[in-house]
């Protein structure tokens, strides 16, 4: 992680990049080779000045490659006359299509230890690549992000993008001052260059990015099963890696046309949202729908058996977890579960609780059995480890989470008395150690994140007060419905004069010896406001 780059860089807290000083743009050596990948379909003319304005950068031509990756076009595209030394066109791997499958087939064929992934239709300045690379010069884990603006396509030709790169000047051959800059680049100045921002993952969105190789593939690339949204969850799981997001806002762009989510808002976030949803399990605001399950938990919950645990114990911390607040858990069981072979156990066999506990669990999908805990819990953004003699109450997790996002702290660790303690931790937080190479995770937490600690009090409330909040919370619905329905009663109330006056104007029908009618005034509408007060119920009742 460390070739080419400063030895030793300082410890960033959260994602405050300012102890990284860059070199400025012509005045350094760059080492490390860049390979840009660029994942096209269709769009020859686009893609052609995209290239023109790449031959011109003022990164040193035997450090960069191009890989323009064809995803399916028709006709196929090919390479323009105006082209920067080692660009080359690459078809998208069998068995796959879209951006996603389209960047993995080019980063795994890529020979740069720095990956630019660059869309077919920007048009970048003479700096930009170097201005991007100078930041992995400094650290191996930060992800370097370039800025854009959106232009109407001009009639241009490969030939005057390239004169006009090459002279340093996007504005002799784009009309800038019509140009409409990015949201993403407005919070990224609302957060003082993404320093104070506590999710930046959310402005790396693809169209111009940089980082280094292997971190590229430590996350297992771009996800090709997500069709809309592919560069926000990539950048996700980056953040559970621990990197480091660095906006730069040398390095310019401009992006040829306005794209679609502009056109209509609405669509593009509804085609987004169940794709994050399943994946990005910080998108609280995306995960209301009641007793769901969803591909990527929001905390994993670990408990260590040993190879006699208690059955009972076992289960009702297991119950505990899956039973709490948070309905987007899982729960890893640790214990010597490879001892246990196929063959037929002896009558005194040592290992008979965990073998029943093994089939007692293993069809459930929110369990996991695992000998060992993974370095990680990553994609999953929090790690739950405690003892099995007090899991957690049914809001104890959530407490843990609320107090973490408080003050940003990397891990909580809550002294649960004769029980031991129970630790929750962030997993970008332990991602950065483990980035860092920390023989001390601890200690490279608070470092970076900060460490919080508490008492059992604060997470675990006792018996009598969370009686007693049930208590309140149940009153103030009882006396949040009375009212509801004293509203309904009154708004019934006014309306009967009006519904008699009504009455006593309509025609009587003949007289035919009928009997009168036995309705008493007002219980229609009595039988109204009983039923909206049964309806306002329900509604108050349903969980969210």
């Amino acid at each position: 992680m460390t070739d080419g780059a400063a030895a030793g860089p300082p410890p960033i807290r959260h994602n405050d990049h300012s102890p990284l000083a860059p070199p400025a743009l012509g005045s350094w050596e760059p080492s490390l080779p860049v390979s840009v990948v660029i994942p096209a379909r269709g769009g020859q003319h686009r893609l052609d000045l995209a290239l023109a304005a790449l031959a011109a950068q003022s990164y040193p031509a035997h450090l960069m490659e191009v890989i323009v990756v064809d995803d399916g076009s028709d006709p196929p595209l090919r390479l323009p006359e105006l082209v920067p030394p080692g660009a080359r066109i690459e078809r998208a791997a069998p068995g796959g299509w879209g951006i996603a499958h389209a960047v993995n087939t080019g980063a795994a064929r890529a020979g740069g230890e720095i990956v630019q992934r660059l869309d077919s239709d920007m048009v970048v300045c003479r700096e930009h690549i170097e201005a991007l690379a100078r930041w992995h010069h400094l650290a191996g884990y930060v992800v370097a992000i370039g800025a854009k603006r959106f232009v109407e396509e001009p009639v241009l030709s490969p030939g005057e993008v390239h004169d006009a790169v090459r002279a340093g000047s996007l504005g002799e051959v784009f009309d800038l001052s019509a140009a409409q800059a990015s949201s993403t680049e407005q919070t990224i100045a609302r957060t003082n260059g993404l320093r104070t921002s506590r999710n930046p993952y959310h402005v790396c969105t693809g169209p111009t990015v940089s980082l280094r190789r292997e971190v590229f593939h430590a996350v297992g690339g771009f996800d090709p099963a997500v069709l809309r949204g592919e560069d926000t969850e990539f950048a996700y799981r980056l953040a559970a890696h621990g990197v480091v997001f660095v906006p730069d806002m040398e390095a310019q762009a401009v992006h040829l046309g306005i794209p679609a989510q502009r056109l209509d808002r609405e669509r593009a976030v509804r085609t987004v949202a169940p794709y994050l949803a399943q994946r990005v399990p910080l998108r609280r605001d995306l995960r209301k729908d009641p007793g769901r399950q969803w591909l990527v938990p929001y905390v994993e919950i670990v408990y260590r058996l040993g190879e006699d645990p208690d059955p009972g114990r076992v289960r009702a911390a297991v119950g505990a977890a899956l039973s709490g607040s948070l309905p987007d858990v899982a729960v890893t069981l640790v214990a010597p579960w490879s001892k246990l072979s196929e063959d037929r156990p002896g009558p005194d066999d040592p290992l008979f609780e965990l073998r029943l506990l093994r089939e007692h669990f293993a069809h459930d999908r929110r369990i996991r059995l695992a000998d060992e805990v993974s370095a990680t819990p990553a994609p999953i953004p929090f790690r739950y480890t405690g003892p099995l003699s007090a899991p957690p109450v049914r809001d104890s997790l959530e407490r843990m989470i609320a107090a973490m996002q408080d003050d940003r702290s990397g891990m909580l660790v809550a002294d649960l008395g004769e029980d031991g303690p129970a630790t929750l931790v962030r997993t970008e937080a332990l991602g950065r150690a483990l980035l860092l190479g920390a023989a001390d995770v601890t200690a490279s937490i608070e470092a970076t994140h900060g460490v919080r600690h508490g008492v059992r009090a604060d997470f675990w409330p006792s018996k009598a007060r969370r009686t007693q909040k049930a208590a309140q919370t149940a009153q103030t619905t009882r006396t949040d419905e009375a009212e509801k329905a004293t509203r309904a009663e009154k708004t019934a109330q006014a309306a009967r004069p009006e519904k008699a006056a009504k009455a006593a104007e309509a025609p009587k029908p003949a007289a035919s010896g009928a009997r009168p009618s036995a309705r008493v005034p007002g219980r229609a509408a009595s039988a109204a406001a009983r039923r909206n007060w049964r309806s306002v119920l329900r509604s108050t009742l349903r969980p969210d």
